[in-house]
């Protein structure tokens, strides 16, 4: 385990970053749009001819006028989305139906962003509201309008992993418990928010955008019309955050590419906190349904997970997110029988996209909800359910019913040392003092334990890159990665150097960049350290075998006379026959090799352990300790694991406490406030979290690393609700639903208690 100085803070904090919003281009135009505020509507009129008059404004434009603007492309395909007789396209425009609070029904074009804004402003149409349907409860409802004309649905896709489990099984359980609960949609909220400048030039387009998957949005770009992929060239700046919501190419990046193809002029779109707060993607959205079945001495038996999830108003990639749910539902537990089930309906929201976790969150909630009531009802602590019910490690890999293959694991080992952590038994027995004490606030224990997948799906398992050595030996790396604020310049950078023997500051890291190299993917899914870093060490290694054998050719020596020791190249019988590598280069030719690495996916694990305090009186949730235990393989550099985990842990801790989007009754986002109506979690409210870690290597790997970045938004959110289920001893647990607002908790407190305590 390593922790370099991370190399990118110096620049960073000092002012010298360099965002979309800093690139300064001649005679470049703001695009600001013009945003429908009801959630589902018939578009009437559009007037623009107030704003297209206005001083220094180049055009105000619709869908009417801009005919030959394209259809957002699809993810998948590569393609416009227009799938013929689906009929379900989505325009960058609004061109006769409204289907989402904050859908762009204009833009202007002018000289700087308060021109823009202004002209905007005297953008007027009308909107004939329908009925708005925000759930997708309601979006399936007898009664729920097709979102889409030629429908006669708004259900977009139905699937299902694992088999069908016969009705025996659940009569012949000893126990059987059921629960639904609901994921609230969530806003990623990076602290940059989305932006894109397109420039244009005789051989194509250069797109600068704070993206994590610039080849594929280059690769979306072109297919708008029709052209190769080497017109368009992506660069990725510095870039403040993303977790999911930076990876597509969506509405407003169509028309602004469109704009300056069309103008031949760059053309930016900077979008601010309230327009992210509207049409930032979403993440999680779902209706949960989970019964679980176990025998008297809490073997599980079968578990059936059935979910509705909302996808927003059009079918883009979140539609086939929900199978990540499915596909995960036994998570760290050896099932016999599983069943999951997934609908994913359309809704008059802004579209659901993988958000940190990406569908792993969800399946975690459900199930480890499951295993605590189980545990109450079998009178079981809820630990020691967890260990009778753990893949063994000698199991390993193991094939899930859901079709998952897990690499390895050692899930009882993050259990226990999670429990030693957080002082476990003493925690139980203050627990027991406070009940027996009628003044006291009662704590509870929640416990979440929990395995994901990281690296990717089959189709994306790959990186692309190179090593290169100069003759001055300084070292240049390059892959497809690109970096959201996960120190790739320090870790992979640092990667290269350890493996080559030679001092960090020799290598210097490209990435984010379509015209260093031909091919590569981006940065999601927790894959950078375990497939791009796999990627440059593999390179580096090559690097190695070709300066062994060049060096054997000059010296005309035996290849195993020569060895390689702290970027020199040496004689294994005499000392005085040395080359630096660059020295090797200048002797030779340059030294570069690139390469596609492809592997499999892993499978991180851990257990989070939550201690929360409820005041029954105000309905507040104070958390005293927050535990988190993972597992991610070989660590490449400790702080930046550490400060991702934690930083997981406080979204996660956001999603259960706080998280959630109010709409009224036009399916508008009730946000005129900003942040002060979407709470997030700040420096205030971070309790004692105590970061800990075991070590399981994966061996699909060649670094033996796994995912490390999306653990506690997986296994926080449960713990903390656990937790405070615990504490009030509720008889209907799904009572307590996310976000454990003072208004849901202060209604549970005064609920039916369950007969006895865990």
């Amino acid at each position: 385990m390593y922790q370099w100085t991370r190399r990118e803070d110096e620049r960073l904090t000092t002012g010298r970053g360099r965002y979309v919003a800093d690139i300064h281009v001649p005679g470049c135009l703001d695009a600001v749009f013009v945003r429908s505020a009801v959630g589902h509507g018939t578009l009437r009129s559009v007037d623009t001819s107030k704003a297209a008059s206005g001083p220094g404004v180049l055009g105000a434009y619709t869908a009417a006028t801009l005919q030959q603007l394209p259809s957002v492309p699809d993810p998948v395909l590569g393609q416009s989305s227009d799938r013929g007789a689906d009929g379900r396209e989505w325009p960058p425009l609004v061109r006769e139906r409204v289907r989402y609070a904050g859908e762009a029904v204009a833009v202007v074009l002018a000289e700087d962003r308060y021109r823009a804004e202004d002209a905007a402003a005297r953008v007027t149409f009308e909107v004939e509201p329908l009925r708005a349907m925000v759930t997708p409860s309601a979006a399936v409802a007898a009664d729920a309008i097709p979102l889409f004309e030629g429908h006669t649905t708004n259900v977009v896709m139905e699937d299902e992993t694992g088999r069908p489990i016969q009705d025996s099984v659940w009569r012949e359980a000893a126990v059987v418990v059921e629960g639904r609960y609901r994921q609230s949609l969530l806003m990623p909220t990076p602290m940059e928010c989305r932006g894109i400048l397109v420039i244009p030039d005789e051989d194509g387009l250069t797109v600068h955008s704070g993206h994590q998957m610039p080849y594929r949005l280059r690769r979306e770009l072109a297919s708008l019309w029709g052209w190769a992929e080497d017109q368009i060239r992506v660069v990725v700046p510095d870039t403040g955050g993303a977790y999911g919501s930076k990876s597509g190419c969506l509405p407003e990046f169509v028309v602004v590419a469109h704009l300056a193809m069309t103008l031949g002029r760059p053309v930016r779109w900077i979008e601010d906190r309230l327009e992210s707060m509207f049409v930032a993607t979403r993440g999680r959205g779902q209706d949960q349904y989970a019964r679980l079945a176990a025998d008297s001495d809490g073997r599980l038996l079968a578990y059936e997970l059935s979910l509705e999830a909302d996808v927003g108003a059009y079918p883009h990639l979140g539609v086939a997110l929900p199978m990540q749910t499915a596909s995960m539902a036994p998570g760290p537990y050896a099932i016999p029988e599983v069943h999951a089930r997934v609908r994913s309906v359309l809704t008059n929201t802004m579209i659901t996209y993988p958000y940190r976790g990406a569908g792993r969150p969800e399946a975690v909630m459900a199930l480890e909800r499951s295993m605590d009531t189980l545990a109450r009802r079998l009178k079981v602590d809820s630990a020691e359910l967890r260990r009778r019910n753990f893949i063994p490690p000698e199991s390993f890999p193991h094939q899930t019913p859901t079709g998952r293959k897990y690499d390895s694991g050692e899930y009882a080992r993050a259990l226990e040392l999670a429990l030693e952590t957080v002082d476990y038994d003493n925690w139980r027995a203050e627990q027991a003092r406070r009940r027996e004490d009628s003044a006291a606030k009662p704590i509870g224990i929640g416990l979440s334990s929990y395995v994901e997948r990281s690296g990717g799906e089959p189709g994306t398992l790959f990186e692309c890159g190179s090593v290169e050595v100069h003759q001055d030996g300084t070292v240049t790396a390059r892959c497809g990665a690109a970096s959201s604020g996960q120190s790739h310049e320090t870790v992979l950078a640092g990667l290269v150097a350890r493996t080559l023997g030679i001092d960090e500051t020799r290598v210097r890291l490209i990435e984010g960049d379509t015209a260093e190299q031909p091919d590569g993917l981006g940065s999601f899914a927790s894959r950078t350290a375990q497939v791009a870093g796999a990627l440059l060490q593999h390179c580096s290694r090559q690097v190695i075998d070709t300066a062994l054998a060049r060096a054997a050719a000059i010296w005309d020596v035996p290849l195993e006379h020569v060895m390689w020791s702290d970027g020199c190249l040496q004689h294994t019988d005499d000392d005085s026959m040395c080359l630096e590598l660059g020295e090797l280069v200048e002797l030779t030719e340059p030294l570069k090799v690139d390469d596609r690495f492809e592997t499999e996916a892993a499978f991180p694990f851990g257990t989070h352990v939550v201690v929360a305090e409820v005041d029954t009186e105000l309905g507040t949730v104070t958390l005293l300790r927050v535990v988190a235990v993972d597992d991610c393989g070989i660590v490449l550099d400790s702080g930046t694991v550490h400060g991702q985990a934690l930083g997981s842990c406080m979204q996660g801790i956001g999603q259960a406490l706080y998280e959630a989007i109010p709409y009224d009754d036009a399916g508008a986002p009730m946000l005129d406030n900003g942040l002060l109506d979407y709470l997030l979690p700040t420096f205030e409210e971070v309790p004692p979290i105590e970061i800990r870690d075991t070590c399981t290597p994966s061996p699909v790997s060649p670094l033996g690393a796994k995912g490390a970045g999306e653990s506690g938004c997986i296994g926080t959110p449960p713990a903390v609700v656990n937790a405070v289920v615990d504490a009030l001893q509720v008889a209907d647990p799904d009572l307590l639903q996310m976000p454990l607002t003072p208004d849901v908790v202060w209604r549970a407190a005064r609920a039916p208690k369950s007969e006895e305590p865990e």
